[in-house]
């Protein structure tokens, strides 16, 4: 597969002009950029959206991301053919980078989810300095 076009609807999708880019986060527990899972999802063909979770551990974490890993699973794979199914929340393509840390902190500061030890830091929140108490 390595070496072959992608289709023109994948092109579009993935890299044309969005509001998140292919370099901005996906994951912030563990660091997993958009066009990492575009490529691992490119490369290893995944047959259901969690499998996404073995490229670097992605929706693992906080489990914030697990909607636009669903996302990022129909845009690249056989299933881009069939419609997304609608869930409900924001959509990977009309968020802004901004915007998608914000509801993500959000959504961890209500409670739904806990984020590792490592994981990017809400925004607005001071990472605790080492000998402080």
């Amino acid at each position: 597969m390595c070496g072959q076009a992608l289709s023109p609807r994948f092109r579009i999708r993935l890299f044309g002009r969005t509001a998140m880019n292919l370099d901005d986060k996906v994951c912030y527990c563990f660091h997993v950029s958009r066009r990492k899972l575009v490529n691992w999802v490119r490369l290893n063909h995944p047959k259901v959206p969690s499998q996404l979770s073995m490229c670097a551990g992605a929706g693992t974490g906080c489990g914030w991301c697990i909607p636009f890993l669903k996302q990022i699973f129909h845009q690249g794979t056989e299933a881009a053919k069939e419609p997304i199914p609608l869930e409900p929340g924001p959509d990977i393509e009309t968020l802004s980078a901004e915007e998608y840390a914000n509801q993500r902190a959000e959504y961890v500061k209500s409670g739904k989810g806990t984020p590792p030890t490592g994981a990017e830091p809400l925004p607005g929140s001071k990472p605790a300095l080492g000998g402080e108490k």
